[in-house]
């Protein structure tokens, strides 16, 4: 009993001191298979004495089963296979960790191995290179009894889901230092419904200091050696997104993970639209391994393009021309704070807070791939989507609104857009995209290499909108997205045009966006899968009036045209040059394809 044995809590009807033997008497058991018993010879083990008994007792407590229970399974997030997790949140008993399929564990090394009590029960626990197991501890029984059989399964949590690990004490008023040591506290990462991730809590309760010190030390070990997690953060918080709730979303849901997950924060408030931009400019970033923006989609746009813009500097790029962009040094975290979160939702499946705080800790790292937007000779900004005519309108009347709430302003902004529905008269020419897997085996056949690659296509006449993206921009008003066939990183951007026709229809066309049913299936919806677009609007004869929508983003001009790229009045006279750049930016998360696919392959589903 050198480990610290706890006494079982209320778990069986025998007294209290018979209870105690039982354990003493498991223990005994234990020493002697793990020292005396030799293994088999069939198991083909090498080595004699402690390192013998030690695989050999490793080989025969991993023939034991899973307890597969009607509670939730442990999470497990990495390589995008994760599993269903159990409903309850914050500290979960014993029963609800139950999985129905263990990580392969035939060459795993048993690191430690004693008695904690976790629920109700005192419990064997073992501590291996991949995953925590533990089960109950029972007095022997006749073979055959079912009921006690299945009480004695056992249950484990995989290292890789958890992020933290704390000693737990008792405090009183009265009680000088420390307070009474109670045991050991584990905080894991578990994935709930519909693509969302919660934190949750295991505690091992053990009194003894010298046990759960070994143990203590050996978790913090493991917790290192994940180095892709983040240790250092530099947090830009927008204080305006929205209804203005960004500042206490992050005090209250985002910085106290944080604090838990031991990561170091530097938390800057913007006070102005473009704060962002110059201050990544200058600021030393050399001590964070992360970026984090607590906002909308217009914050997250506005700090991914100062990355990159900062990339380029340190490349020693002209950022007046850029053809071929690097990529930003630091990953970008997004905290879903605005009103529609496009960014954050196609990123994760869902716009949850807790869910994108979670990504961030757990270090879990997306490409994604990023557009560039440029005029003739001129470079205008990096973005992931955009939108003309109808789309772009509709965002300048809103900009022009400011003073309404979220939701009333963009109400506002799509009525007034709709009740003045022109079309643009535009002359939109692409470059059609051919995957690399496409190319290599049109080459493989003998086509010549000028004829590998798709000549540039040219369609023209009046349209209602232009949508251009390279993400699938999704959100609560489309959850299928606006460009639901795209994929974050697939090196192409999808091109969807709506043609003149009556208003009518273009309403029938948008409504679609908000069900289940084909947005494109409309005589006028042209769908394509692109690398490169441009579109040239012929005119401003359409009887679209800047100082009607603009106000105070009215140009000298008076002749440009309003683009909506990630939620930002972007205003254009001439021709605008589109390009996708494959996998130009880390973002903290998961996509929702890969979450989706993680059903299917997970085979403990």
């Amino acid at each position: 009993m050198a480990n610290g044995a706890t006494s079982s809590s209320g778990s069986s009807k025998l007294p209290a001191v018979t209870v105690r033997m039982l354990q003493v008497f498991y223990l005994v058991e234990v020493q002697v298979a793990l020292v005396v018993k030799k293994p088999p010879a069939s198991a083909g083990l090498k080595g004699h004495g402690r390192a013998g008994g030690r695989e050999y007792a490793k080989s025969t407590f991993e023939k034991r089963r899973p307890y597969t229970s009607a509670g939730g399974r442990v999470s497990a997030l990495e390589g995008g296979r994760e599993e269903e997790a159990p409903p309850a949140a914050g500290a979960v008993p014993s029963a609800q960790w139950a999985s129905g399929r263990q990580p392969e564990a035939a060459a795993e090394l048993i690191l430690l191995r004693g008695i904690f009590e976790i629920g109700r029960d005192s419990c064997d626990v073992v501590l291996s290179e991949r995953a925590l197991r533990w089960q109950p501890i029972r007095p022997e029984r006749l073979t055959g009894d079912s009921k006690y059989d299945f009480l004695h399964k056992e249950e484990f949590v995989e290292l890789k889901d958890i992020f933290s690990v704390k000693l737990k004490r008792r405090y009183s008023i009265k009680q000088q230092g420390s307070g009474t040591l109670l045991g050991i506290t584990l905080f894991i990462c578990l994935k709930t419904e519909k693509n969302k991730l919660k934190d949750s809590t295991l505690d091992l309760i053990n009194l003894s200091e010298d046990h759960c010190d070994i143990w203590f030390r050996q978790f913090k070990k493991i917790l290192a050696g994940f180095s892709n997690r983040p240790k250092s953060l530099k947090i830009l918080l927008n204080p305006q997104s929205h209804k203005k709730e960004a500042t206490q979303v992050y005090y209250e849901k985002v910085e106290p993970l944080l604090k838990i997950a031991g990561i170091k924060t530097d938390v800057t408030i913007t006070e102005y639209e473009g704060h962002a931009l110059s201050l990544l400019k200058e600021c030393e970033l050399q001590g964070f391994d992360g970026v984090v923006c607590v906002g909308g989609d217009g914050s997250a746009s506005e700090v991914a393009h100062a990355l990159l813009l900062r990339a380029q500097k340190n490349a020693g790029l002209e950022t007046d021309s850029i053809l071929t962009p690097v990529g930003a040094q630091l990953p970008l975290g997004v905290i879903p704070a605005g009103s529609t979160n496009v960014l954050a939702h196609s990123l994760h499946g869902v716009s949850h807070v807790v869910t994108a705080t979670l990504h961030i800790i757990m270090g879990h790292i997306q490409p994604v791939d990023v557009c560039t937007f440029s005029t003739i000779g001129k470079f205008l900004r990096f973005g992931f989507s955009a939108m003309f005519g109808f789309g772009g309108r509709a965002l300048a009347v809103a900009e022009n609104h400011r003073w309404m709430s979220p939701n009333q302003r963009m109400d506002f902004a799509i009525m007034k857009a709709l009740a003045k529905l022109k079309p643009e008269e535009c002359e939109i020419s692409f470059l059609p995209f051919n995957s690399s897997q496409d190319l290599e085996e049109r080459r493989a056949q003998g086509y010549p290499k000028s004829d590998c690659n798709d000549q540039w296509q040219m369609i023209q006449g009046q349209f209602l909108n232009v949508s251009i993206m390279a993400i699938p921009c999704q959100c609560s008003v489309a959850p299928r997205g606006l460009a639901p066939n795209t994929r974050l990183n697939n090196g192409s951007m999808a091109l969807i045009t709506a043609r003149n026709t009556s208003r009518p229809e273009f309403i029938k066309h948008l409504k679609r966006y908000a069900s289940i049913k084909n947005q494109f299936n409309f005589p006028f919806v042209d769908t394509y899968t692109v690398e490169e677009v441009k579109v040239c609007p012929k005119s401003n004869s359409s009887g679209h009036h800047p100082e009607e929508d603009h106000g105070p983003h009215e140009t000298a001009s008076g002749n440009c045209f309003p683009w909506n790229v990630d939620g930002d009045l972007m205003q254009v006279a001439s021709e605008v040059h589109v390009r996708v750049h494959p996998r130009l930016i880390n973002l903290y998360g998961r996509s929702m394809e890969e979450m989706n696919d993680s059903k299917v392959t997970c085979s403990c589903l």
